[in-house]
């Protein structure tokens, strides 16, 4: 019975699911763009490579096929995915900058050594 109580701790903590919905938001993230370069930059670059079709750009080495577009897309879309995900974080760390910081409640002993100073005063 302890092993299924610190269980249910462990998956009802904030953090548990903090990290459970941001897993979530990155799959959908991650298709949104993945998207992006299959279906916008893919058929753009394809122009510029003389129209052809960028996903299944390959060669052959005797009987292995060599699928360079599949590698070159996912290389777009870990370059854009970085990007992305670099400029959220600058842009949240400069809202965090921006928060102006309350002063910090006083520990215990500073509250008791101001009533002293004040009991002695009157």
């Amino acid at each position: 019975m302890k092993f299924m109580k610190e269980f249910k701790e462990f998956i009802t903590k904030g953090d548990m699911m903090s990290m459970a919905v941001g897993i979530i938001i990155g799959g959908a993230f991650s298709a949104i763009i993945g998207s992006l370069v299959e279906d916008v930059l893919g058929p753009i670059i394809g122009l510029f490579m003389g129209g052809a079709d960028f996903s299944n750009l390959s060669f052959g080495i005797g009987d292995a096929q060599i699928m360079i577009g599949k590698f070159i897309q996912a290389i777009i879309t870990f370059l854009i995915t970085a990007l992305v995900i670099f400029i959220m974080m600058k842009q949240f760390n400069k809202m965090k900058k921006e928060e102006p910081e309350a002063d910090p409640e006083p520990s215990d002993e500073v509250k008791l050594l101001t009533e002293i100073r004040d009991s002695l005063a009157k």
